[in-house]
Order: C-alpha cells, then structure tokens, then sequence
C-alpha cells in the first residue's frame, strides 16, 4: 500500500521506546534512542528518524553493538570527562556525559568531553544545541565508516565526519549548524535511494570511479567532500579529533571492524562548552549575545539569507501540533519489528551487498 501515515510525535516515541524493549535494548538505551529518534521527526531530519531504526537492530544482531550496557564516566582531567559506551550506541553516551561536560565548562570556561567505543548514527546537533540552551556555546566532532574520497582520490577513507555548532541566543532558538564534511550525509542518499530520487550533481561517484547521480551506484562507489579540498581538509580534521585526539579508531579502521558491515560507525566524538562568561574581562553574557544578534539581524536583513536551523525550527512548530508523516512503507516496517522480526540484511535498508547478520550469542 502506497502513502504516508501519520504519526503524532508522543506515537513516535511510544513506538520506538517499545519496539527496542522487544527487540532486547534496555530501558535506558531504548529511551535515549526515542528520544533523538523523535527529535529528529520532531524537526523533519528524517534520515536521522525512524529511518534510522533499522540500523540500531542491525547493529546489535550483527554483534557489533551493544543495546544493555550503560556507560561509564571518569575524569581524564579536570575540564576533560571521559564517557566509555563499551560498544553501545552514542545516544546514551551523550545522555550521561552532558551534565559533567556543562558542570566543568561553567567551573573553567571551557570542557571537553572524549567518548570512547561508541556506535553512532545520529545527528550531532541535539547535543550543541542542548549545551547552548544551557548558555553555553558547543561543539562536536564524529568520524564514521569510511565512505568518502579525499579530494582528488578515488578511494573510500573519510567518514562524512560532520561538524556541530551551537551559540545561545536570548528569546529565540540557538544558532545552530550540523553539517557533514561530504557533499551530503549518507542518509541523504539512503533516503532518495527509497523514494525513488535522484542526486545533484557532485555527490558522489560510481564503483567505476565516474560521477553519478543513481543513488544505489552512490552507496556502492563513494561519496565526495563538499568544497574540493576544502571539505577534504575539514573531514582530515574531524578524524584526527574524533580519532588520534580521543585514541579512537580512525573511519577507515572503523570500517575494518564493522565485519558484518552492519552500516553502525564505531570510534570515538568529542564535543567541546565554552562558557563564554569567561571570555571576557567582566563577564557580561547578556551583553556578548546582543553583541553577536547584531551579526544575525544583518545576515537576515539580505533578502534570500536565512540562519542554519531555521528550517528545523518552523518544523518543529508545525510537527508538535500535526504529528509527522511516515511513509508507509516505513510505517509496515516498524510494525514487524514491533512484533519481534528483524531485518536480515543491510540490502534491505541501504542497496548494498547482501550481509547475512549472525544473531549475537
């Protein structure tokens, strides 16, 4: 049956919370993971939504990923606090650091938080926006599995390794970015790959090393940094933060680890507060941020201009009173793993090769 259904977002987050529960995630995993889930709906990023669901069950079926361990969080020093996922999903491992991360930022004006062994598939801005909503200004940084060339290579080795950022505002939503380091996130190509699109030109290339626009010959061939070398110089930077930095895998050895190619990243992020009442002489935020609206009032008064997220947050007004609009397809699919199925293969998710998925002992 063709169309969409509609979902409010309270059904989102019920749906999701209690298939992961019958798929064996813990309580905690299972509300962390509703929680972005639904956020991402919330705000139409949907492929970082109920798109996503798939991937985390395959990652656990594969063995890979671990959905019933919780966290651990330690001091590597005193404004850098490490959280170790033990192989667990990143959305629980934000969830448990964020707090010490705030805490130290407000103590020393700028904190660090490094974590380790950790599976990630979501969006990174959540966690910067949550840290401006605090007054604080954020940063994070995650590599992935390696799907993209280096400017002027021919080879997969960078993850689509995206950068986020957040600065407070007063009386209006952070201003906030969450972009990939390739021309488009992975799941952008996911996403038109199930509904039939097309890409723009300059995404990626084929298994034959030429450009394409197919987007099942996108996932078999590899991605392209956005910008040239420019893009290829910032992707160099976010592994070498999220990797050596936190002593983490790089994405290409986060590849090699992925040997079921469950399509789950494993490695490290780091994410970064600034308080920025200590950046000045006398510490007046107030004053910092009308300061900074000066800039934002003259980007908007350009006809055409917009802020990163302005987008997101008109969604976010609208969704909250309308619910969301899943495809149905989709829709059946949360139905079967409500019920306790499971996907057998990334094929059936992404148009890559088969994978038969061991169940995890």
């Amino acid at each position: 049956m063709s169309g969409s259904v509609n979902m409010s977002l309270h059904a989102v987050f019920e749906t999701v919370e209690t298939l992961l529960l019958k798929q064996g995630f813990s309580e905690s995993h299972a509300g962390a993971i509703a929680r972005t889930v639904t956020a991402a709906e919330r705000d139409e990023c949907l492929h970082h939504g109920l798109f996503r669901i798939p991937f985390y069950i395959i990652g656990v079926k594969s063995g890979l990923a671990v959905g019933d361990i919780e966290p651990t969080v330690t001091d590597l020093a005193p404004a850098v606090v490490r959280v170790d996922a033990h192989y667990g999903y990143s959305n629980l491992a934000l969830e448990f650091g964020e707090e010490f991360l705030a805490e130290r930022a407000k103590q020393s004006g700028i904190a660090a938080l490094v974590i380790n062994h950790c599976h990630s598939i979501v969006a990174l801005w959540p966690e910067v926006e949550r840290l401006a909503e605090r007054g604080l200004v954020g940063f994070s940084f995650v590599s992935y599995l390696p799907y993209v060339v280096p400017a002027g290579g021919s080879k997969p080795l960078f993850g689509t390794n995206p950068i986020a950022f957040a600065w407070p505002r007063q009386n209006s939503e952070p201003y906030c970015f969450d972009m990939a380091t390739s021309a488009s996130a992975r799941g952008e190509i996911q996403v038109r790959l199930r509904d039939g699109k097309s890409l723009p030109d300059g995404w990626a290339i084929g298994p034959d090393g030429k450009p394409t626009n197919d987007p099942a010959q996108a996932l078999r061939g590899a991605q392209l940094p956005f910008g040239g070398f420019k893009g290829s110089a910032l992707s160099t930077m976010v592994e070498l933060l999220a990797g050596p930095l936190v002593g983490d895998f790089l994405s290409y050895q986060s590849g090699e680890y992925d040997t079921a190619k469950a399509g789950t990243g494993c490695g490290g992020q780091l994410v970064l507060a600034l308080d920025p009442t200590k950046f000045t002489q006398h510490g007046e935020l107030d004053r910092q941020l009308a300061h900074a609206e000066q800039l934002f009032t003259r980007i908007l008064d350009q006809e055409g201009a917009r802020l990163p997220s302005q987008r997101r947050y008109e969604a976010r007004k609208r969704t909250v009173r309308d619910g969301v609009m899943v495809p149905r397809t989709l829709y059946d699919t949360l139905q079967v793993l409500l019920d306790g199925g499971t996907p057998t293969s990334r094929n059936d998710w992404e148009g890559d090769h088969n994978v038969d998925l061991p169940a995890r002992a």
